[in-house]
């Protein structure tokens, strides 16, 4: 059985986005609230830094010039970690309810990210939220009718894109044109069934495999590139949001944990709340920066 052990605790109330910066060595990751924070940690050193943000975080990417494009509430800040300056850059495409959350870079630096309908908790059908490709100084809508956006990932080729809109349980992947930018060939990946938990944060490996935080079931599921599921990895807390590859050869899978309050499919024997680490046996890939 794959050993799971705890890399950092950081007693997150919604741990984030994490990924590993290859020129520092060093973790990022958010807590999305409950307080908005952007982290970093040196495994090395075990040097930790919070940098506290003004509203709800959703996530980040590193950027190619230096410092990370962040994605508040509201819109996309570029942020100096150096000198804690947040830049505005772009705003948010949705009304109020909805906030900015899940965002990657594609294999060619072209940022994308979804959103986060407020309104899903209360009402269970409210789905305002979309996908949005980084158009110059626009987020244009490419996914509409998403409830809340995660599992977003990109093929080692840079030619499919995962999303899922939770919770509908299904992992969607559709073909991207590295030139352009476009999708197109929409199609279903994966799909849990009841009793399953839910597909949160993804990441995929140099092989292709993809890497599915199984949120409220306690596990890591790792599925071929054509949807066949090659294992599941059970882990000793129930509430994973997010994998992400790194350490000096990008073989450690670290793994976000979030302590929201919500009935585990497996009971857990470890907290919540954590970055958990393991090493699968794949290594996965450089996380690439914003081009832009």
């Amino acid at each position: 059985m794959t050993e799971v052990r705890t890399a950092f605790d950081a007693n997150n109330h919604l741990g984030e986005t994490p990924a590993w910066s290859e020129a520092e060595q060093a973790l990022w990751w958010i807590n999305c609230e409950h307080e908005p924070e952007l982290h970093r940690w040196h495994p090395e050193s075990n040097e930790h830094r919070v940098w506290p943000m003004p509203r709800r975080i959703g996530g980040f990417v590193f950027k190619a010039d230096g410092g990370l494009l962040v994605a508040l509430a509201d819109g996309l800040y570029d942020f100096d970690p150096a000198s804690d300056d947040l830049a505005f850059r772009v705003p948010s495409p949705f009304p109020s309810h909805v906030h900015l959350h899940e965002c990657a870079c594609d294999r060619q630096g072209r940022f994308w990210i979804g959103g986060y309908d407020t309104r899903f908790i209360a009402e269970r059908v409210s789905a305002d939220a979309a996908y949005c490709r980084l158009d110059g100084d626009r987020l244009v809508p490419v996914i509409t009718g998403v409830h809340v956006a995660n599992g977003l990932a990109f093929s080692p080729d840079g030619r499919t894109m995962y999303a899922v809109t939770s919770p509908t349980r299904q992992v969607e992947a559709f073909d991207l044109d590295p030139a352009t930018g476009n999708l197109s060939n929409r199609r279903p990946f994966v799909l849990l069934g009841d009793g399953e938990g839910f597909a949160d944060g993804a990441t995929v490996d140099s092989a292709g495999g993809y890497w599915m935080a199984n949120v409220a079931a306690g596990a890591l599921r790792r599925y071929r590139p054509d949807g066949t599921l090659d294992r599941t990895v059970p882990l000793p807390f129930s509430n994973p949001t997010k994998p992400a590859f790194g350490g000096p050869d990008r073989a450690t899978l670290f793994v976000t944990s979030t302590q929201m309050a919500m009935p585990p499919v497996t009971p857990p024997t470890v907290a919540n709340g954590a970055v958990f680490a393991l090493e699968p046996g794949e290594p996965g890939l450089p996380e690439v920066p914003f081009a832009g």
